[in-house]
């Protein structure tokens, strides 16, 4: 007998949450693998188009199809009584995953995906409804959180915690043997509006207060038909919004997307394709730009951080300020609407007095684009989250909390400082016209 399997991609229990493209999509691959060999069942609660949501509730969404999740104010956690900001639980009603355990559990085993560390009070909360309404369940953990804390992870009461991409206990539990050529259990959403996508995973560089060396083996692409076949299934399935998972989209770009693109191009594909995850600006040359443009880039993210010099160098030198500017260049003479481009900067970053984050700012904005904010987290194992342990106890994952850390090392004054005048910077950008359409009722 196939054994019954359920996926779930847990709330979130945070300051802010958004539906930047986001899908449980190492959730979707693994389920992926098992397709015909176990009976499947997903539970998302961030779908925002999900049919079980009550009726008198309206989630717009943006010309991208991004915007807000379903969320109530609760509680905030005992060591965050001094956070001066709201905290929030972001996803579908704890009642609804409760009523379709009922409705149909038991299951075997639930596969339950992880992402921030300190979104783990979601897991917990999805732990807890599973023990008390289908307790024979092998419960399983999986994804970021559990391989950066993968001790605390199995503190919350799984039967299994999974690190990294190591799934060989899965198939042993479960005993069978996965179709590791699979594409993704996208059939599993009754109402699929975003795809996502990676070419590669891993990547080159060491960026000192990025945790993907910790998560993911060393960078290697995937097969070329294989991610154009996922493609090819959004497309034919009505997905006109994909974006891009890679931490290194752009790297060897003659091997990985360059190809992928010209046979976008030879097959005619329309779709929007995105790129959340920072792109490497040193990599985008003019020909490159041209193909992205060409083959339905929409938006595009560049990861900055800073225009400083040796901040830069100290971090990893992963890109500079005349490469920003060379690319911001080459994407508008490729014909990319300057308004979709813009660039992270981080603040509340450990080694911010050499960052010179005001002068960034305007940096960027005298290129024409849009400045994003990306508060630093740090994390456990990397260099820089290291060096914050003078700041916070890493060994709770709370503290690594995006919102909260920048409040401690900078203070809410500095912080307001800086949101306000990124605000007032992009604001100047849009005054003769709106950066996107008005939102629209989704139906």
């Amino acid at each position: 007998m196939r054994p019954k399997v359920l996926l779930v991609n847990p709330p979130i229990y945070d300051f802010s949450a958004y539906d930047f493209w986001l899908k449980p999509y190492g959730l979707l691959r693994v389920a992926g693998y098992l397709r015909g060999q176990a009976d499947l069942s997903l539970f998302d609660y961030l779908d925002r188009h999900h049919p079980l949501l009550p009726a008198d509730v309206h989630l717009r969404s943006d010309r991208w199809q991004r915007g807000r999740f379903y969320a109530t104010a609760v509680a905030k956690p005992a060591l965050f009584a001094g956070v001066p900001r709201c905290y929030r639980r972001y996803g579908l009603p704890r009642q609804l995953f409760q009523t379709f355990l009922a409705a149909h559990g038991p299951f075997d085993v639930a596969l339950v995906q992880t992402v921030m560390t300190y979104w783990y009070p979601g897991v917990q909360e999805v732990i807890n409804d599973l023990r008390a309404l289908s307790p024979s369940t092998r419960i399983v953990l999986g994804g970021v959180y559990a391989t950066l804390c993968p001790q605390h992870a199995r503190s919350l009461g799984a039967d299994l915690v999974i690190e990294r991409t190591q799934l060989a206990p899965l198939w042993q539990l479960l005993r069978v043997t996965p179709t590791l050529d699979a594409l993704p259990l996208w059939e599993a959403y009754e109402r699929l509006r975003v795809g996502v996508l990676k070419l590669a995973d891993g990547c080159p560089f060491r960026c000192t207060y990025c945790s993907v060396p910790q998560v993911y083996p060393p960078f290697a692409s995937r097969p070329l038909l294989r991610s154009l076949a996922e493609l090819d299934w959004l497309c034919q399935h009505g997905v006109q919004d994909v974006a891009f998972y890679d931490d290194a989209l752009l790297f060897q770009p003659q091997q990985l997307l360059q190809p992928f693109l010209q046979q976008v191009l030879a097959r005619q594909l329309q779709v929007n394709l995105h790129t959340p995850n920072a792109l490497n600006a040193r990599f985008i040359t003019r020909d490159l730009a041209t193909l992205m443009v060409q083959a339905g880039f929409k938006t595009f993210y560049l990861g900055f951080e800073s225009r400083a010099y040796t901040w830069q160098r100290r971090t990893g030198g992963k890109v500079y300020a005349h490469e920003l500017e060379q690319a911001v260049t080459y994407l508008v003479g490729a014909g990319a609407d300057l308004r979709q481009i813009t660039a992270y900067l981080i603040i509340g970053h450990p080694h911010g007095e050499q960052q010179d984050v005001e002068a960034s700012m305007h940096f960027v904005h005298r290129l024409g684009i849009r400045i994003m904010l990306s508060e630093f987290s740090p994390i456990p194992g990397t260099p820089d989250g290291e060096r914050c342990r003078a700041w916070v106890d890493l060994d709770e994952p709370l503290w690594h909390n995006k919102t909260v850390f920048p409040l401690r090392f900078l203070g809410p004054d500095r912080v307001q400082h800086l949101k306000a005048l990124c605000r007032e910077l992009n604001r100047t950008l849009d005054r003769d016209q709106e950066t996107f359409v008005q939102p629209v009722q989704t139906p």
